[in-house]
């Protein structure tokens, strides 16, 4: 979270400290709902950026739901070396403290805008670089929706950070497989989304890096018109020209990625196969452009260990609900790890839900859904570690807490895969 020559600080000076645990080095920016500054940790040293949100002055109901979606997007990506990491999230009655990666070398844009196009082999290895970061992002069921060069940092080696992600769609936002939020940056935003359709999240990214890598090798957008209806008859009628030293194996993917029409479009990951596209990848470290794109997988494989921040997100599914203090629409719940099998425990939840005499079915995102007159309760299990799962048991209806909810007779019947339970928090 960097921008260059950044102006002083307006509110925090540099002696300044974040809950005795950072010390404020200095303004960088704002955003949409928050002030950025590069700060240092008191503990190990290490340079991170850290963006206050004041909920007293810039939290509104509406921006809400766009914080925890960050939150929880980053935290669910966090192990590509191409998006930006979250370390840690705190929180004070009047202030919550995003603590994230800093990225030395700012903004893409600022790049571009210093420079001009960039040369094709650097143009190429930005957007090999964007590409795997977005294919991870899909394959996790997150679509970014904001994709600008704005939004893409770049760190002190200029390795590629996508970042801010206040306008992702996770999983369960889906309806049928689409998404109709209408949102983005119009210049970079797909027309599906410009004429209000439903439309699919990986295809509306996909547009964007299409207009990205333009961008990088001629140095301004393909379509310029601030009226979005001329904007979307430009686009539909593909009216933009290619500079000649664009090599036609990149004007071919610029073209396929801005079809209008989504269902023809290139898809991300189909660029793996592209000749273009993979030139050079093997002289770059196996863990940035792996095909599998499986780095859960390798951090476990090496041994690397959770940190609190992780153990704290996963348990509370990171309903940040409780840090603007709201008390409506109040959802009870528990929690447990285990050790044993992904699949033991599913099992013994639907065992003991059916001899308690619960109704159960699997919903579309894996969680078990337990019916008991108007009483439902919701088990999801999520894998922390390698051999530690977290399940959270949410209470959805009924009022109740979950230990009104025969506790004692849940804490027996899962006694065999139960390794602690949690205390219970009020979401």
């Amino acid at each position: 979270m960097a921008s260059p020559q950044p102006p002083p600080s307006p509110t925090l000076s540099a002696a300044a400290t974040i809950l005795g645990k950072y010390q404020i080095l200095r303004f960088l920016g704002r955003g949409s709902f928050a002030k950025v500054y590069q700060a240092r940790s008191l503990i190990d040293g290490t340079t991170v950026a850290a963006k206050i949100i004041d909920k007293s002055k810039t939290v509104t109901t509406a921006m809400e739901p766009q914080i925890v979606r960050e939150i929880d997007a980053m935290r669910r990506l966090q192990h590509h070396p191409n998006i930006l990491r979250i370390n840690e999230v705190m929180a004070t009655k009047t202030k919550i403290y995003l603590i994230v990666e800093f990225a030395e070398g700012g903004e893409l844009f600022s790049k571009i805008a210093r420079h001009g196009k960039l040369p094709e082999p650097h143009a190429r290895r930005y957007f090999q670089q964007l590409v795997s970061a977005l294919c991870y992002c899909h394959r996790h069921g997150v679509a970014h929706r904001d994709l600008k060069p704005q939004n893409l940092l770049l760190d002190a080696d200029g390795n590629l950070k996508v970042s801010d992600f206040g306008l992702s769609a996770l999983p369960e936002q889906l309806n049928d497989g689409l998404l109709r939020t209408t949102c983005g940056t119009p210049a970079y935003t797909a027309p599906e989304i410009l004429a209000r359709r439903s439309y699919d999240g990986a295809k509306a990214d996909a547009w964007s890096c299409g207009l990205i890598l333009f961008v990088l090798l001629v140095g301004h957008l393909p379509f310029d018109e601030t009226n979005i209806p001329a904007m979307y008859n430009t686009i539909k009628s593909r009216n933009y020209v290619f500079p000649t030293w664009i090599s036609k194996p990149a004007r071919h993917i610029i073209f396929w990625l801005l079809d209008p029409n989504p269902k023809r479009r290139m898809k991300l990951d189909s660029l793996f196969e592209n000749s273009w596209f993979k030139k050079s990848l093997k002289s770059q470290p196996e863990s940035m452009f792996g095909l599998g794109f499986n780095y859960e997988q390798k951090c476990l494989a090496s041994g690397s260990s959770m940190n609190a921040f992780d153990i704290i997100s996963m348990s509370s599914g990171l309903d940040l609900r409780r840090l603007f203090e709201t008390t409506s629409n109040e959802k009870r719940e528990n929690k447990f790890f285990s050790s044993k099998k992904m699949e033991e425990v599913e099992a013994k939840v639907k065992e003991v839900g059916e001899v308690l005499g619960f109704k159960v079915e699997v919903g579309k995102n894996g969680a078990i859904l337990l019916e008991k007159g108007k009483v439902g309760l919701v088990f999801e299990v999520f894998e922390i570690v390698a051999e530690l799962l977290l399940v959270v048991v949410k209470v959805v209806d009924g009022g109740l807490k979950f230990e009104e909810l025969h506790l004692e007779d849940w804490k027996i019947g899962l006694h065999d895969v139960v390794l602690s339970w949690h205390t219970e928090l009020t979401m």
